[in-house]
């Protein structure tokens, strides 16, 4: 029988299907895990000015997913954290506490914030039906521009550089919008796929 097999509460998300019951040293290391997964992602880059393209949301999306809220919004909470200690875990290996002064970083800030949506929603199996997941994803891919592009701006003013709706928009969302796509169809096609295949390993040990 596989840890899915195991009966769980009904909000189970796909970390605990594939882990079953839920322990604390259990839960630490999925944290830890989800950390790593956005840290590594951070580092698949195409650099632009002002903001880099990376693969972090990707990451945020699928740990959300897999972890829930409480840990998804651990793992990211962590990973802002700890590259604000200094760990060289955010995009170029970047870190520090100077980052509070960089252009991308109210997109780590709203990495939190998706987390904790999508791990809400997960909970509540929207991660499970592909219609539900694109709706999941495609509300998650948005969730950090809300966040960044106004600190963008923001930061871009203390530099002496003035920004319209118009201009902020150019530089800090038209950008993204071909590779959010394609973020947005891989975590909504591997969420429900990931879901598939747990069941699938079910009803093989039953």
């Amino acid at each position: 029988m596989t840890a899915a097999a195991v009966p769980l509460p009904r909000r189970t998300v796909l970390a605990d299907a594939l882990v079953g019951r839920r322990t604390l040293v259990k839960d630490a290391l999925l944290v830890v895990a989800g950390v790593s997964v956005v840290a590594a992602l951070a580092q698949v880059t195409i650099p632009m000015w002002p903001v880099p393209i990376t693969g972090q949301t990707l990451g945020v999306m699928l740990v959300g997913a897999t972890l829930g809220f409480r840990r998804g919004v651990a793992a990211l909470s962590s990973y802002l954290g700890l590259g604000l200690a200094g760990a060289p875990i955010f995009a170029g290996l970047s870190g520090g506490p100077a980052m509070l002064g960089d252009t991308s970083f109210g997109y780590i800030i709203g990495f939190v914030a998706t987390a904790a949506v999508v791990g809400w929603l997960a909970e509540r199996r929207w991660d499970r039906r592909p219609v539900l997941a694109i709706a999941l994803f495609g509300l998650a891919s948005l969730i950090p521009f809300a966040f960044g592009i106004p600190y963008m701006a923001a930061v871009m003013a203390a530099m002496g550089i003035q920004l319209d709706l118009g201009g902020a928009l150019m530089l800090g969302f038209v950008p993204f919008i071909v590779g959010g796509i394609v973020k947005w169809a891989i975590a909504a096609a591997a969420l429900p796929l990931a879901w598939r295949g747990v069941r699938a390993l079910d009803r093989a040990a039953d």
